[in-house]
């Protein structure tokens, strides 16, 4: 049952953690004050944002697979009026991901999609930290949620446009990030992560990914489909379906230290690990909900000197690395857009709902 990751350093076998009750229920998850102030709903079909329960309700459809009913949520598109007339994110390099195994070609039939793959919900997920120190790595770990052979969120009609269309429930069950849901009205309840971009607060979902370690511990679905989505360790707009997603392993700790971030501080009940994410929708055409893991781990003698810092942009990230402040947690390829800091070789699919 123990599951970890390829091409990381031990250390780093598993970033993405986040859902700890402990932490969310003393300070909504934020670790060191930063639930509160306004967000702009970047998603503006969301139905309810709640910066302080770390929750996001959003529309709900209905489609089948298979002959069952299966439900859906929808949060970006590649298409721009596509994208503004459903009140979800822009992502146009979810393109560049046509014609691989990420994207499933769906059906419409009297405007129900018909998806020719699907969920296993309701499996026994596991999540058994490792001795302390040691606590992911060391750990078990078993996903509840596995796309079959046929599954990825990205679908297309055929018509040129991906969607990012996450199975949220069927009759197998329901998404391991789900608060409530509403079959009747339509709508879907579930918990969010905070995170950083370009020194901004930014709310996100955590509903897939490629690795089982990191689809246990954030309760996603394991859809490794979207490995095929092109642009390993790379931001390249004509190329790349991927944007970067930098969680920080061993930064600052103590639930009320305002330089507080990273897995340690997650793992000990703290607050979520407040990951920089590179790009933001609205602002350029970089960003992309498929989030390519650049894990990066404070150098030993900053750890020393007890002088990690909160990271809050992907240029900070850049100039700490290239400054040897801090070293690569991945063994993938080199991100030139990050000053070299290298890819972990997996994907965790993250819509950002909103941005303060």
């Amino acid at each position: 049952m123990k599951r970890l990751i390829p091409g990381l350093l031990l250390l780093t076998s598993a970033i993405l953690l986040g859902p700890f009750s402990a932490a969310r229920a003393r300070d909504g998850g934020d670790g060191g004050g930063d639930g509160g102030g306004a967000f702009t709903n970047t998603i503006t079909s969301a139905i309810a944002v709640d910066p302080v329960a770390e929750t996001v309700t959003l529309p709900l459809f209905r489609g089948t697979s298979g002959g069952q009913t299966v439900w859906y949520i929808i949060t970006d598109s590649s298409d721009q009026n596509d994208a503004s007339a459903r009140g979800v994110n822009f992502a146009p390099k979810l393109a560049n991901a046509l014609g691989t195994r990420a994207v499933q070609t769906v059906t419409v039939t009297n405007g129900v999609v018909n998806f020719p793959g699907t969920v296993t919900f309701g499996l026994n997920r596991v999540v058994i930290p490792g001795p302390e120190g040691n606590e992911f790595a060391g750990g078990t770990y078993q996903e509840g949620a596995e796309g079959d052979a046929n599954y990825s969120p990205l679908i297309t009609t055929g018509n040129g446009i991906v969607l990012m269309a996450s199975q949220m429930a069927n009759n197998t069950g329901r998404h391991n990030s789900i608060v409530s849901i509403d079959f009747v009205n339509k709508r879907v309840t579930l918990r969010t992560f905070f995170g950083f971009w370009n020194g901004h607060r930014t709310i996100y979902l955590h509903v897939e990914a490629t690795a089982v370690a990191v689809a246990a511990a954030e309760g996603s679905t394991f859809a490794p489909n979207l490995d095929f989505a092109p642009g390993l360790g790379s931001n390249e707009v004509s190329t790349s379906a991927r944007s970067a997603i930098v969680p920080v392993v061993n930064g600052a700790v103590g639930a009320t230290n305002p330089q507080r971030q990273g897995l340690n501080s997650a793992l000990r009940g703290e607050g979520d690990p407040l990951n920089i994410n590179q790009e933001e929708p609205g602002r350029s055409n970089r960003y992309s909900p498929v989030w390519d893991v650049h894990p990066a781990v404070w150098a030993a003698a900053q750890v020393a000197a007890g002088a990690q810092f909160r990271l809050t942009s992907g240029s900070e990230v850049a100039g700490a690395f290239s400054h040897g402040l801090i070293v690569s947690g991945g063994g993938g390829p080199a991100n030139p857009s990050l000053n070299g800091l290298q890819a972990g070789g997996f994907i965790s699919n993250c819509p950002i709902i909103a941005v303060d």
